[in-house]
Order: structure tokens, then sequence, then C-alpha cells
């Protein structure tokens, strides 16, 4: 008699793990920002860098890189689902899937950061303080508008719940990376550039707003593949 093993996955345990993390990681860097701006200790033996949530190649950058790719992930999943299923969106999740990696890929090196001189030459501004003080904001802007345009239709197909997470995942990763960042481009220019506390809290609203969407769009891909699993098993051989 073949026995067989299941390995269970709880959904809430996995959210409850990335918020929990992501919680510490806020706290570490408001504690590196004190202490480099409070106590006037500004590398405190590498913890202000390697906790700084607007530095790069740290902790922080890595656990936003690999929330990012975890949705790529999943909504691979799901696009070899609908696939199977010969569903009419199954494109729309592949693209989506592509979109996510994208995104991983400009947090692990800050490709958007280039788009910055572009946008200074298209608006003739340059860290003026106006909503395109920081460039390629108008750049995100388009790109987001686009998706959702193009996604419109694939949007009123999900279900009800579906929605209504998917919409708290989007105004909640956006208003982290343009409402702050536009919030951080006037307190840039009001108060004399950025190696200040305000603008480092700033920062940190503005990557926890990021990464709390990322948490929510995990768990609403979750949560939308148990139900696939009524359409389609996932077997190992």
């Amino acid at each position: 008699m073949t026995t067989v093993d299941t390995i269970t996955l709880n959904r809430w345990t996995i959210i409850r793990t990335l918020v929990w993390i992501t919680a510490l990681l806020l706290v570490a860097s408001v504690a590196g920002q004190l202490v480099k701006h409070v106590l006037g200790y500004d590398v405190a033996l590498g913890f202000v860098r390697l906790f700084y949530l607007d530095a790069e190649a740290n902790i922080p950058t890595l656990f936003s890189t690999i929330l990012l790719l975890l949705a790529a992930l999943l909504l691979a999943l799901i696009a070899v689902f609908k696939k199977v299923c010969q569903d009419a969106f199954r494109r729309h999740w592949t693209f989506l899937s592509f979109i996510l990696l994208y995104m991983a890929i400009d947090e692990a090196s800050e490709v958007h950061e280039m788009l910055n001189r572009l946008g200074w030459r298209i608006t003739g501004q340059k860290r003026t303080g106006g909503i395109f003080h920081y460039g390629w904001v108008m750049f995100g802007m388009a790109m987001a508008t686009a998706v959702a345009l193009s996604y419109l239709k694939f949007f009123l197909h999900l279900p009800g719940r579906t929605k209504i997470q998917l919409i708290t995942a989007a105004v909640t990763f956006l208003g982290g990376a343009l409402g702050v960042e536009i919030l951080e481009g006037f307190y840039s220019a009001s108060h004399g550039g950025e190696n200040n506390l305000g603008m480092s809290m700033l920062v940190t609203v503005e990557e926890g707003l990021e990464m709390a969407g990322v948490i929510i769009f995990i768990n609403t891909l979750l949560a939308y593949i148990h139900t696939c699993q009524t359409e389609v098993r996932l077997r190992f051989s």
C-alpha cells in the first residue's frame, strides 16, 4: 500500500510571519535613524545603514525583493492553473507575473532612479520641490495608469472579495511608492535635503506601506490559489 505525505501551508501563518518581519525591520530602521540624528552616531558599527529602509543592498532591500519575488511566483502558479483550464485571462496572469518580477529586480537595483534625469529633462525641473521633485514619479504614474486601464476587464471578472483585496493592496502600495514619495519631494526641498530625521521618518512610512501592500497582495493570491484548487490539482511526479 502506497502512503502519500501531505504538506500543508497555512496562509495565516505565512502572512503573520511576513508582517512580523516587516514590523521588526521598520522598528530597526527607526532606531537606527534615531541613533544617527539624535545621538549623533552616523555608523553605529554598521547598524544604521544595515537596517535603513532607504539604503541599497541591505536587509530591508533584500526582504522587499523577496516579497515581490514571492508575489511573482504565486502569479506564475496561477497562470499555470489558468493555462491548464484554458481560462480567457491566462495571459493577464502571466504578464502580471512579469510585472512583479520586474519590480523585484528594480527593488534590488533601483533601476527606476535612472529615470530621474529623463523626468527632469521633460519637466525642465530638478529637485525643486514640486510633484516631480523625483523625476521618475511621472513614469510610475503612467505605468500604474496603463496597467489599471488594460486590466479593467480582467479585474471586473474576479470574485467580489478578491476585487476588494486587490484594490486595498494597490492603494496601500501606490500610496507609499508614489503618494509618500511626492510628499518627500516637497519635504526635502523645504528642509534642506534628505539627510534629516523628518525625511527618514517619511521614508519609513513609504517603505512600510509598500511592504504592507505587497503582503496584502500575497495574501490575496494565496486565497485565490485555494479557489483554483477546485479546478486544477498540482501534483509532482
